[in-house]
């Protein structure tokens, strides 16, 4: 069973984002993330992202799809049209996860499946057995926020 990681950064009260965008402006957060994000121990490997429809059209449009990695957008509401053909499609987590470990092709070519948002996908990871890490950065500060990082279950184990 092919396993995911998510990655957040945090702030005090667990906030992730506000209006569709991050709350804070800190360059050397955005760095470890793409570093962490494209990081491959194999180099004729790279990773996937996946993230929901909120996350990535509040990625500026300059910087998305995210370089280096397969990006992947999970929604019922969009059509394939409404992306760039080199970003994949899927209502749901799992569906996506169905084709990284059925698709030959692409199951040879990834190295690590990283979560990166929003507030509802993290949730369904942290609820699927294919769970595995969670990179958590805390920025010691409060900001304003509109979307939070769900509670983590009492329950929460990683595989």
């Amino acid at each position: 069973m092919l396993k995911f990681s998510l990655i957040v950064a945090v702030c005090e009260n667990f906030g992730i984002g506000l209006k569709g965008d991050l709350p804070w402006r800190l360059k050397s957060e955005l760095k470890y993330f793409s570093s962490t994000t494209k990081r491959v121990r194999d180099p004729t490997k790279r990773n996937v992202v996946i993230m929901g429809r909120k996350t990535y059209f509040g990625v500026p449009e300059s910087k998305r799809p995210l370089a280096e990695r397969l990006n992947i957008v999970l929604s019922t509401t969009l059509k394939p049209s409404d992306l760039p053909s080199d970003v994949l499609l899927y209502p749901n987590l799992e569906s996506a996860m169905n084709f990284l470990e059925t698709d030959e092709n692409v199951t040879k070519q990834i190295e690590t499946v990283w979560i990166v948002g929003g507030s509802g996908v993290y949730a369904e990871a942290m609820a699927s057995t294919r769970c595995h890490r969670l990179y958590l950065t805390k920025i010691h500060a409060t900001f304003e926020c509109d979307t939070f990082f769900p509670s983590i279950p009492d329950d929460f184990k990683m595989g």
